[in-house]
């Protein structure tokens, strides 16, 4: 009883003014962290032939989307020791580290020098920022995700929640939007000599300033009563032999959708260039407008959520991915109209809301506090390591093979695996963990 009303107080001590605070500082965050992770697919036309020199455009790409995926080998580890770091020194902890390891990566990559420059030291020294960024992003996915969830209140928590997947969007749209006005002001020479340096620069500085604003944030009520009140500790032996169904549940109902994500997102500004055979600006145009509405629809469907439910949005997600996938790839692959290739990048992500919207709210809500972070982070970095990682090596490796249409057959399956799992599963705004309001 004790316990009871001492959680009840411990989450009356947030009022309405800090926890919008506290929302938008850490959804900010999240920004800058996701920009520095784009950045670098946004940008890879022009750096690829400065790391890997080679003469063919397609070979450059594959090169370059290969430290991609090892940025992605990475993000279990950074989820592993930043979700255990966060759920026992505290959400804002985890979302400071985060940002400075982001910003080591960043600026790393703007310094240092080409291939014909210092030989195999530069893809080498690429890999290391890689790498630093992929423990970042790991840990920041978990950590923003539980912050965020744990900072929304219970009507409403479908709706905040959602800006994770905004300001996820909103990095890479920025990022994007760079790469335009750089497009503008540059020659195709000067950006593919040093002028992709700039965004890299930029995000460093950015990131630092972040590690600032994280500093400030609240603590959430949940990580003050599992620490004050469960005595439990997090790890990941805890979480896989206490919790192995919902750490299961986590990375099923993730497969599908992030491979999605990121065939509609990353991959597809170089597809409508190396398949539709739309030119690196007119490519960069059509991203940016679909991302631009795909990222304001996140919280109509978040708040949609939160009256109807989390499952029916998930599964809606998985019928019209199984139903539709192949088609928009394969319409987009001969797809001579901007407005039409616009069109259906749209309508691909669309789609994805169903899962991008509220994916972070469900993981959220699967797992008790004292190991939340950690359940949220590790389930998921490893299906985004096994398939959202490799989304744009497997196409573009599938199309030097000549058999581009298989990577479409590949999304829909791995859609349509996840459905199963969204058919199974108890709709988690009704049965919610996090006790808080």
């Amino acid at each position: 009883m004790t316990d009871t009303i001492n959680l009840i107080q411990s989450a009356l001590t947030i009022d309405k003014k800090t926890r919008l605070r506290s929302i938008i500082g850490g959804s900010a965050g999240n920004m800058v962290e996701w920009y520095d992770w784009y950045v670098y697919t946004a940008f890879t036309l022009y750096f690829a032939p400065v790391f890997f020199p080679s003469g063919n455009q397609t070979a450059e790409l594959l090169s370059a989307a290969a430290v991609f995926a090892v940025g992605f080998l990475m993000r279990p580890v950074g989820a592993w020791l930043m979700g255990v770091y966060a759920d026992r020194k505290g959400r804002k902890a985890g979302l400071t580290l985060s940002v400075t390891l982001m910003c080591l990566g960043s600026l790393l990559i703007a310094v240092t020098p080409g291939y014909s420059s210092i030989g195999l030291l530069a893809p080498t020294a690429l890999v290391l920022a890689r790498l630093l960024q992929g423990i970042s992003v790991g840990g920041e996915y978990g950590a923003s995700a539980t912050y965020l969830s744990e900072m929304a209140g219970k009507k409403s928590r479908g709706f905040y929640s959602s800006f994770q997947y905004v300001t996820l969007i909103s990095g890479q749209l920025i990022a994007l939007a760079l790469l335009l006005v750089l497009q503008s002001i540059l020659t195709p020479e000067q950006l593919g000599a040093w002028g992709w340096r700039i965004p890299f620069a930029i995000g460093g500085i950015l990131a630092i300033a972040v590690y600032f604003i994280r500093r400030g944030l609240a603590e959430t009520p949940s990580f003050q009563n599992a620490k004050d009140h469960l005595g439990k500790k997090s790890s990941g032996l805890i979480l896989f032999m206490h919790y192995p169904r919902e750490a299961f549940t986590v990375l099923a109902l993730t497969s599908g959708g992030t491979l999605a994500f990121y065939a509609y997102t990353t991959y597809l500004q170089k597809f409508l260039v190396n398949t539709s055979g739309f030119s690196k600006e007119s490519s960069s145009e059509i991203t940016a407008l679909a991302l631009l509405a795909f990222m304001l629809v996140q919280p109509l469907a978040g708040a949609l959520s939160d009256r109807v439910g989390r499952k029916p949005l998930m599964v809606g997600f998985g019928i019209l991915g199984v139903m539709f996938t192949y088609l928009i790839f394969s319409t987009l692959a001969t797809a001579t109209s901007p407005y039409v290739a616009f069109a259906l990048s749209l309508a691909g992500l669309l789609i994805v809301t169903g899962y991008t919207s509220i994916n972070a709210v469900v993981k959220a809500e699967l797992f008790p506090a004292h190991i939340r972070a950690l359940g949220v982070a590790l389930p998921y970095a490893l299906a985004n390591t096994i398939f959202g990682g490799t989304a744009e090596w497997v196409a573009l490796k599938l199309k030097q093979l000549g058999h581009e249409m298989w990577f479409f057959w590949y999304v829909t399956i791995m859609i349509g695996l996840s459905l199963i799992v969204y058919l199974r599963m108890r709709d988690t705004r009704d049965h919610s963990l996090i006790r808080e309001d």
